[in-house]
């Protein structure tokens, strides 16, 4: 056993090797010891190799896949080694034959189907970049749903479109460029290194066509040398891990560069888009607007947000059937009813189809297309093109539901081997082999009934011992006339005792055969069973999944209309002008945080981003912290990207002409692992909007150039804007506490100021949250630090530094310097008391040292303490 677990070992030599044996996992060696640290199980030990104990570990096989799911989330990969056949078979070949075995599976971060490792609400990308010459290409598919799809992609365009997709495992070719690994690092996903031949295209080709049974790809669109390698080795590295067993793919889709709006890695989390600076879902722009009731939907949800398109055709698609639904509540509210009862279709087809599937993914098929017709029946009459659409797709699956409502119970096992999920009365066969197994003995009673017709003898019993089994026995005294024609044709004599005489039927072997093999049978016939109703489903593949996608439409649309609805937001205009006008906008994620503490309203602003003759394309915002100026930044560019994922936006009016990019550069981090301080990132991030950002793009930067000397920050950031205004000409809104860039205001045709109210009352500074046209007149820097809680003597030096240098610039801007020497530095010395003379020990003191206190007695000791209390009271 040994050496057959160490043959297949050393083929998988990157994976934890799960060796099965019978009702347990079991791993060895290094395998063991790694796993029993990283699922906390204990590490014992079976046997000997080369003198040394083999170190063992292991888990249950009913159990296993919350164990996979912890290694593969900690980094692992493993090999599943299954039994190939019967231990009952391996015996007939010799006592020290070893079961047959094999890996059947490597399971890794992007190719999990299960529902247990699976997060439902979240795809799970399996990615593959390939550089051919100069040209890239990324492709991406999540086998759990059977997407696939490729886009042209540059290697300075891999990090932002990693981020855009989130995939928890991307391919390389190896060797590869170092920078690659960096970046897919950096996005979290696991790198696996691929040899050549998996991304060589030329094979590619031959596999996609062989997968999809055609004789060329021209039929799913023109794809590029790169586009074919990316999608050749996503396909390779499915048959390695999945041992030939390929998921049910959908033909691959290319996306266009410039379909979607770009939003860099570094834009994507000062949004919070998809997840919070702090890393969990709660808090970030998905989690606040998510209303949807199915996974596939939410899914979807998180793809529109990811990805806002471009394309006017389509948020015009996708605003009108959100319109129609926001205008017919009843409508809305019957759709979101009945998406309430469906599944999840994509995921059971996908296991389905790689034979990991069960008789719930029957079911599962089965209730998708039963409320497939339920909302279908809902949406009658004039539609909107998506909505007509999606219920076209709905349409004609009545042959394979009525198929699989007949076959099933309403509540089917997990797994096929436990039978009991064919439905009385489908088949015959099954209902025979079922009632031999649960009725058997009311049979044997009927036929005994038979018997007795036929013979006239009313004493005969059908009686069964573990010798003769089932068999007619008759007393002695009937003996003759059962030994005699014609009887004897047809009753076999079998023995013969001191009082009785018993004989058999070849009715009564078969019934006795198939009653002893009657549950065997039952299981049996019912995987048979299970066979042909997954093929029907598979034949049908292809309306179901169109059926599915339809389902998640639907959902999101009927989500996003309720989400409207509830929170009172508005159809976006959206057109291929440069506007940006919102009327009364609002942050979505921090009014519903303002609901739910039960705190103040959120105060919505307006925002005018227009070039041409009396409008803006950049607004210069000054004001003090804790104002609102970053989330005014973000609530803008978030409104923006909601109106081009189809969704109504959080404002009373707005008017978004299409946005190209959105860049975002908010907030400060260090990156200490690539030696970055918090200054070299920011610059890093401002290099990569002015370097890339269109006269399309939306930009918000918030404090440029606060991480270093004042001057030079204030030069930095009067450098960034006019470059923004000059060379980018894009729309910005631009946050500072720089109040000399306000200057520019004056000297940019596009630039105008901004500012957001506050009022001082008593020495104290009441925020109002209202932006407003014109500058501020000062950051109110040390009313927020006393909000903050400084220390009153801080605050209070603080007022005089600052009073000291405002009078030294209003007095003629002397040097710096020349300020700081006449500061009086001690001053706040002199405040101090002086210093006290000393003096003498008190009475207490004196007491106290007197006392040795492993010579008290508990009595003594007691005393002691009254006698300190009435020292310390000075009596």
């Amino acid at each position: 056993m040994m050496a057959q677990y160490l043959e297949i070992k050393a083929a998988h030599p990157g994976a934890l090797l799960f060796y099965r044996m019978g009702d347990f996992y079991e791993m060895f060696f290094d395998d063991a010891v790694a796993a029993a640290e990283a699922l906390d199980i204990a590490l014992t030990k079976r046997g000997k190799h080369q003198g040394q104990d083999i170190p063992m570990c292991g888990v249950p096989v009913h159990s296993s896949e919350n164990y996979l799911l912890t290694l593969i989330r900690k980094g692992f990969r493993v090999a599943v080694c299954e039994q190939l056949e019967d231990p009952a078979e391996a015996k007939k070949r010799g006592s020290k034959a070893v079961v047959k075995r094999d890996v059947v599976r490597l399971v890794t971060p992007g190719t999990l189907t299960e529902e247990s490792l699976l997060e439902a609400r979240r795809h799970n990308f399996l990615a593959a970049f390939a550089g051919v010459r100069d040209a890239g290409a990324l492709a991406w598919v999540d086998i759990s749903t059977g997407a696939f799809r490729v886009t042209d992609c540059p290697p300075v365009r891999l990090g932002p479109e990693l981020a855009r997709l989130a995939p928890r495992e991307v391919l390389l070719s190896d060797p590869f460029e170092p920078g690659w690994a960096e970046i897919v690092t950096e996005s979290g996903a696991a790198l696996t290194p691929l040899s050549r031949a998996s991304f060589d295209s030329m094979s590619a080709e031959k596999r996609l066509a062989a997968l999809f049974g055609v004789d060329t790809l021209d039929g799913f669109g023109s794809f590029g040398r790169a586009e074919l390698s990316a999608m050749g080795a996503l396909v390779d590295y499915l048959e390695i891990t999945q041992k030939g067993k390929l998921p049910l793919l959908r033909p691959p889709v290319r996306e266009t560069a410039g379909g979607s709006v770009q939003i860099d890695a570094a834009t994507r989390r000062n949004l919070e888009l998809t997840a919070s600076l702090s890393g969990g879902r709660d808090g970030s722009l998905l989690h606040a607007i998510d209303r949807t009731v199915t996974a596939p939907g939410a899914r979807l949800l998180e793809r529109r947000i990811s990805s806002p398109s471009r394309d006017l055709t389509t948020i015009h698609a996708r605003l009108a059937a959100l319109r129609a639904l926001v205008d017919d509540a009843g409508l809305c509210n019957a759709l979101r009813d009945a998406l309430r009862k469906c599944p999840d279709m994509d995921r059971a087809l996908s296991r389905l189809a790689l034979d990991r599937g069960g008789p719930r993914d029957l079911a599962a098929i089965r209730n998708g297309l039963a409320q497939a017709g339920a909302v279908a029946g809902h949406l009658s009459g004039e539609l909107p093109g998506l909505l007509a659409g999606a219920r076209a797709a709905l349409l004609g699956h009545d042959a394979l539901h009525d198929l699989l409502d007949a076959a099933l119970v309403a509540e089917p096992p997990l797994l096929a081997r436990d039978g009991g999920f064919i439905a009385p009365g489908h088949d015959a066969e099954l209902d025979d082999a079922r009632r031999l197994r649960d009725e058997g003995r009311g049979v044997i009673a009927a036929m005994q009934a038979d018997f007795v017709r036929e013979t006239g003898i009313g004493s005969l019993k059908v009686r069964h011992n573990n010798v003769l089994g089932y068999f007619i026995e008759v007393t002695a005294t009937h003996a003759e006339r059962m030994l005699s024609p014609p009887l004897s044709d047809r009753f076999i004599h079998r023995q013969t005792t001191a009082n009785a005489v018993r004989f058999t039927t070849v009715a009564l072997s078969e019934l006795e055969t198939r009653i002893l093999n009657s549950g065997n049978r039952a299981l049996e016939i019912e995987k048979r069973l299970y066979d042909g109703l997954k093929a029907a489903i598979l034949a049908k593949a292809g309306p179901v999944g169109q059926a599915a996608a339809a389902l998640a439409e639907i959902d999101l649309a009927a989500a996003l209309a309720d989400l409207a609805r509830g929170e009172d937001w508005c159809e976006p205009k959206v057109d291929d002008s440069r506007a940006f006008e919102i009327a009364g906008g609002r942050h979505p994620v921090v009014e519903r945080a303002l609901r739910r503490q039960g705190g103040a309203p959120f105060v919505a602003n307006d925002c005018a981003l227009s070039d041409g003759a009396g409008g803006a394309a950049i607004w210069l915002l000054t004001g003090p912290n804790m104002a609102g100026k970053s989330t005014f930044l973000r609530q803008n560019a978030l409104i923006a990207l909601l109106a081009q994922a189809g969704s109504f936006v959080p404002a009373v009016r707005a008017h978004i002409g299409l946005v190209s990019q959105l860049f975002s550069r908010v907030g400060a981090s260090d990156d200490l692992a690539r030696g970055r301080s918090t200054f070299m990132v920011e610059m890093v991030e401002t290099a990569a909007i002015l370097n890339q950002a269109d006269d399309r793009a939306l930009v918000i930067l918030d404090e440029i150039g606060r991480g270093t000397a004042t001057w030079d920050g204030l030069s930095i950031a009067w450098a960034t804007l006019e470059h923004l205004h000059d060379a980018n000409r894009c729309r910005a809104l631009f946050a500072t506490h720089y109040h000399e860039l306000t200057a520019l205001a004056h000297r940019l045709a596009g630039v105008e100021n901004a500012t957001v109210a506050v009022k001082e009352w008593q020495g104290d500074v009441i925020f109002l949250h209202e932006v407003r046209k014109g500058a501020a007149d000062r950051s109110y820097g040390v009313q927020v630090a006393r909000l903050a809680g400084l220390p009153e003597a801080v605050i209070e030096r603080a007022r005089t530094v600052l009073d000291t240098l405002e009078r030294g610039e209003r007095e003629g801007g002397r040097p710096q310097k020349a300020l700081i020497d006449d500061l009086p530095l001690f001053s706040a010395m002199r405040s101090a008391p002086p210093a006290a003379a000393p003096k003498g020990p008190s009475p207490l003191e004196e007491k106290l040292a007197g006392v040795h206190p492993d010579e008290l007695t508990p009595k003594q000791a007691l005393e002691l303490i009254y006698e300190l209390k009435a020292l310390a009271r000075g009596d």
